[in-house]
């Protein structure tokens, strides 16, 4: 296996490491998302506009009222029958994942559909018809006569398009991504058209039953927005978005509604104040109005209009509005999977909690932070440029501190610094922890793995679960870390490539951080910090200034 780019020499001249936002590659089909380790929470519904020359509140969800068609009691646990799905890529068809080919993404996708529910069932064929055996063919028409939603990618072919369209009429939900412009496409049973040709959904036209237009055109718009992003997280959603709106709700999608005028009640009996002043400050009024025009689902759009405008109003109004009086009335999990299990020797040594702790420390002491993030996973808070890491124990005994220093690309176009501070607590099992910090106003939650740190120190990758309950959000991800944030070693490789798989995570779902720019962060701990417990990190085999 060989890695697509080499990390130049540690040096003091290489400090300031400047590492391009591109794609990450391990090996040469590898690819990237984003890294995250600083999120602010986004109030999750849309709550002020201005129409006209007046500003009025109201309360608006993007994902919709055809979000809410199919409401049904969720107060007990019921035995769901599968939702069948299935997937027809072209023969060949390249991703914009790093050059993963669709029937890798795909079938990617349909194992990150079980972290879902286990009842979420997709499988993957090539379009490739003419030439596959008699019984592929059989048994991909087999799987078409009982499928809920079928989705074609990059179908092109029209001996393929002719024979999906003639063996799929009975599908009540098909759904064309970068295909050709004669496939069918249905939602609901209703057939949709598109007014520009070649893409998925361009401009609505007309859809057979007028009354579902609008519910249809939501959801259409919903996905088209999330498929525009190309990363398996957005990929996963569109296909949720579809299930819980046309065959049955899907619980983690259910925190996107509104609940209307309960929801207006609380704000104003409870948070009267903080609504007032926000709307009198500029920036908390332009952090709201920027929501405004985000889907309550897209949490890249929220998060930015929240890291543009961020102030103390609007920190005071979440404060009141969700984590006080979760006036929402949201609620969301730390999610149970994918399980990553932590490494459980250091250096041929059983990990203890003392030592997983000083693997967090990392290089501070000899570096002025812990690490520097690579790359990472997660498309909504993975992506910021300059990411240092700060891990470090407290001057109370047995605290222990994790601080992400980080750059914000204004939507008016500044580089900001920002920084948070998590407690950090140990879970029973060396290796893995529990993360807590007030984001804007918005207590989340987290639980960390340290998968594997090499014995050098060169690299670590740390994998995490975590929500934010009270603004409905619940999120996987994982974060590859260097001293210099600088790709690892060629001859680690293999080795990062097994950290990644026990993540579930494909080496082409990475991004890579941009670090250029990285001028004069905001660094530095509290005085009586204490760092190391028992690894003494000055011996290590790093050209280190």
């Amino acid at each position: 296996m060989n890695t697509s780019l080499e990390t130049p020499p540690f040096t003091k001249q290489n400090r300031g490491f400047c590492q391009l936002n591109r794609r990450f590659s391990i090996s040469p089909t590898g690819s990237t998302p984003f890294i995250r380790r600083h999120k602010y929470i986004a109030v999750p519904v849309a709550l002020f506009s201005q129409p006209k020359s007046e500003t009025c509140l109201r309360i608006k969800s993007k994902v919709p009222a055809v979000l809410e068609k199919n409401e049904r009691a969720m107060t007990e646990k019921l035995t769901d029958p599968p939702v069948r799905i299935v997937a027809i890529v072209g023969e060949g068809s390249v991703s914009p994942l790093n050059n993963a080919t669709w029937q890798e993404v795909m079938l990617h996708t349909a194992k990150r559909l079980k972290w879902v529910d286990e009842a979420y069932e997709m499988v993957v064929f090539t379009d490739n018809l003419s030439r596959s055996h008699e019984g592929t063919v059989k048994n991909l028409q087999r799987e078409l006569s009982h499928a809920e939603i079928l989705v074609t990618v990059a179908v092109t072919n029209q001996e393929s398009v002719k024979w999906i369209q003639s063996n799929s009429k009975n599908i009540p939900n098909i759904i064309s991504f970068d295909s050709s412009p004669d496939m069918t496409n249905k939602l609901g049973g209703s057939y949709v058209h598109s007014e520009t040709k070649g893409t998925f959904f361009d401009k609505i036209i007309s859809v057979s039953q007028p009354k579902k237009a609008n519910e249809s055109m939501e959801v259409i718009n919903t996905i088209s927005e999330a498929w525009a992003r190309k990363n398996t997280d957005d990929i996963r959603f569109c296909l949720l978005v579809i299930i819980n709106a046309y065959i049955r709700p899907v619980p983690i999608l259910q925190n996107l509604r509104s609940k209307g005028f309960s929801t207006l009640s609380c704000m104003v009996q409870n948070c009267g104040p903080q609504i007032l002043d926000c709307l009198l400050d500029p920036d908390c009024r332009k952090a709201l109005q920027c929501l405004n025009q985000c889907s309550p689902v897209d949490q890249v759009c929220n998060y930015r209009c929240i890291a543009s405008y961020e102030s103390p109003n609007l920190e005071a109004f979440s404060l009141c509005v969700l984590q006080k009086n979760n006036c929402l009335e949201l609620n969301a999990n730390i999610p149970e999977k994918p399980h990553v299990p932590p490494m459980v020797k250091f250096r041929g040594k059983d990990l203890c909690h003392e030592t997983a702790e000083d693997l967090f420390v990392g290089w501070l002491g000899n570096l002025d932070w812990s690490w520097r993030v690579v790359a990472g996973q997660n498309p909504a808070y993975d992506q910021f440029p300059c990411q240092y890491q700060l891990f470090y124990r407290g001057k109370a005994k047995g605290s222990f501190w994790y601080e992400p220093v980080f750059q914000v690309k204004t939507l008016e176009g500044k580089l900001v610094w920002r920084r948070r501070r998590y407690r950090v607590k140990r879970n029973k099992m060396p290796g893995t922890f529990y993360f807590s910090v007030l984001d804007n106003g918005v207590v989340s939650n987290e639980f960390w793995t340290i998968v594997d740190v090499s014995d050098d120190l060169s690299w670590g990758l740390f994998h995490y679960h975590g929500a934010a309950r009270v603004a409905g959000q619940s999120y996987t991800g994982a974060v590859l870390v260097s001293p210099d944030g600088a790709l690892p070693k060629e001859t680690d490789t293999r080795r990062l490539a097994a950290a990644l798989e026990k993540c579930g995570i494909k080496e082409w779902e990475l991004f890579t951080v941009d670090n250029c720019s990285c001028k004069d962060p905001p660094l530095g701990i509290p005085d009586g910090s204490n760092l190391h417990s028992v690894i003494d990190v000055k011996d290590r085999n790093l050209n280190l200034p």
